[in-house]
């Protein structure tokens, strides 16, 4: 819960890098039966309202299952105009999100390397149907005081 900094990079398929600062706010809704979250980059500060393109808008609402011991996520970015529907799982010490990309693509999202004031988060995509796994987003995120 609370509030991350957020240093974002995209890696492309044709090796080329692009980093973003950004923030992420995390907050129990539905009378703390869910969390959503909305992650913004660039920063609101940074964002050229002329240029939408530029980063990602994004929320998530996250639906905790005691029975499975599992949360369903359901991502949305507007400005891409895509829905992601993950699972969540703790495996170990990390935090793993499966799903199917918008274009039918397998993806695992994961949060690990988890302190109380920073962790990383790495998105992968396979083409192949989960065979071989490329990194297309890594975040590091820094708890706001």
């Amino acid at each position: 819960m609370g509030s991350w900094d957020v240093e974002a990079t995209t890696h492309a398929p044709d090796g080329t890098k692009r980093t973003l600062l950004g923030e992420w706010h995390f907050f129990w809704v539905l009378e703390g039966r869910a969390i959503q979250d909305v992650i913004l980059t660039p920063r609101r500060t940074q964002r050229d309202a002329r240029n939408w393109g530029e980063g990602d808008y994004q929320t998530a609402i996250r639906i905790y299952h005691p029975a499975t011991d599992s949360w369903d996520v359901v991502a949305i970015s507007p400005i891409f105009e895509q829905v992601h529907r993950l699972e969540a799982r703790v495996e170990g010490d990390t935090i793993v999100l499966r799903g199917t990309r918008p274009d039918g693509r397998p993806q695992i999202w994961m949060f690990h390397d988890i302190t109380p004031d920073r962790c990383r988060w790495e998105g992968k995509v396979s083409s192949d149907g989960g065979q071989t796994w490329f990194v297309d987003e890594e975040m590091i995120l820094t708890r706001r005081r």
